[in-house]
């Protein structure tokens, strides 16, 4: 394979990609003081319902310790609260907050539009095979 500028590597395009969608989906978050990372675990909780903080890290893209402080801030904000896990009490488990589920709500239309923009770049079957192709290669 010829030498590829650097811009043009799919692992380059795939991450700015990327950078402008969060940057997009900042904006839209913005207003209501939600951080990206903070809307992934509420979606993630709404959707899942109650997930133990390893789980809760894989799904909202950070790292665990990263994650703990994310939910330190939310349960001050009391969005989401920490209960152990009725299997193993040394786990802890992440789960909605009734002010929480009120911001899921809230957050619907700006989480809809933010999809809506991105699919106006792609046509029906390009939205598609894109959703396919991410799919596969996140394993």
């Amino acid at each position: 394979m010829a030498d590829q500028k650097f811009t043009e590597q799919l692992g380059y395009l795939i991450a700015r990609a990327n950078r402008l969608i969060e940057e997009d989906l900042a904006k839209r978050l913005q207003p209501g003081g939600i951080a990206v990372e903070q809307f992934r675990v509420l979606k993630s909780l709404e959707q899942d319902g109650p997930m133990a903080m390893g789980h809760l890290a894989e799904r909202v893209l950070v790292e665990p310790a990263t994650l703990t402080k994310i939910i330190d801030r939310m349960v001050r904000e009391n969005l989401v609260f920490r209960v152990p896990d009725e299997k193993d009490r040394r786990k802890v488990r992440v789960a909605l907050a009734g002010a929480g589920v009120a911001m899921c709500r809230q957050l619907h239309e700006v989480s809809g539009d933010h999809e809506k923009h991105i699919a106006e770049t792609f046509s029906g079957d390009q939205l598609q095979q894109m959703r396919r192709i991410l799919s596969e290669l996140g394993g």
